[in-house]
């Protein structure tokens, strides 16, 4: 079983219990998600399955996008509906101080990680700190807010289309806003609707995955080089082919020098062209990095 699925990951399901119960209907001895969405969540999140997870990290780098609902007024311990009230204001902006303060945090800014994240110090995750009721110093860091859009405002309540850039925390984006309107704000709601070029229209909820049959759900799954769409491609003859997969170099002229990541496909004996996994390209000779397992020969 080899390939992506875009799932729509419900409310209240944490990350990895959505990829065991697609993993478990799909009878899939491999599985991994590419990028964490917290339970309070919903929304886009790519599934690896086989071979496929060969090529998750990529995704952990892409740009992403969010719908992002921020309630005003209100400060909590998560930075979200799920914490503890920490302070209320009566103070409310108008859209003009809204349109401000969105402007300030589009652009590269440096942004402190939440304490409730998965982030790691000293071998633990912070939010286990942040249970304890520790506080971990957290270094800052360069992040990129490439566009923020106003869906809707209303007094106590401010819905925004975020595109940003990997390592991007929407709770703590919403902190700052809060921060920056003088009246404080938590996220009330996140849905990732873009990632990596996949898209929300394009995934499928749990719920009718588990309604279809097992042969249906297979034909589901994208191919494991559309997480490589963004990637030059080559094809190659048989011989070079056959070379590749049994780990070997391959000569292959062109006027690049280099190229670090190619999509390389060839004759694997079908007669067909089929994808063969990613390779790097340099001074005219082509190296296999990362190969799929079903055309690696022994």
């Amino acid at each position: 079983m080899h390939g992506v699925l875009l799932l729509d990951k419900p409310y209240g399901a944490s990350s990895n219990q959505a990829l065991q119960k697609c993993k478990w209907l799909l009878q899939a001895e491999k599985g991994g998600h590419t990028g964490v969405l917290d339970p309070l969540a919903t929304g886009l999140l790519p599934l690896c399955f086989g071979d496929a997870t060969k090529f998750a990290q990529r995704m952990l780098d892409a740009d992403k996008r969010y719908v992002a609902t921020l309630k005003l007024g209100a400060t909590t311990t998560t930075g979200d509906l799920e914490g503890e009230v920490l302070q209320t204001s009566p103070l409310r902006p108008d859209r003009t101080a809204v349109d401000e303060a969105i402007a300030h945090f589009t652009g590269e800014y440096e942004q402190v990680p939440p304490m409730y994240s998965a982030l790691k110090h000293e071998g633990r995750p912070l939010y286990e700190y942040a249970r304890a009721g520790i506080h971990i110093e957290r270094p800052a860091r360069r992040i990129t807010i490439y566009a923020i859009e106003v869906l809707s405002f209303s007094e106590d309540e401010l819905v925004l289309d975020v595109r940003c850039s990997k390592g991007t925390y929407i709770r703590t984006l919403s902190e700052d806003i809060g921060a920056r309107l003088g009246c404080g704000a938590h996220l009330s709601g996140l849905r990732r609707t873009e990632t990596a070029g996949f898209r929300l229209e394009e995934t499928i909820t749990v719920a009718e995955f588990e309604a279809m049959t097992l042969a249906e759900r297979d034909a589901r799954l994208l191919p494991a080089d559309s997480l490589l769409a963004d990637l030059p491609a080559v094809t190659l003859d048989a011989a070079a082919t056959d070379k590749l997969t049994h780990g070997l170099s391959v000569r292959f002229p062109s006027e690049d020098g280099t190229i670090a990541g190619l999509r390389v496909y060839g004759d694997t004996g079908s007669g067909q062209t089929s994808f063969l996994g990613l390779a790097e390209l340099l001074d005219q000779v082509l190296y296999p990095r990362r190969l799929l397992s079903t055309v690696v020969h022994s």
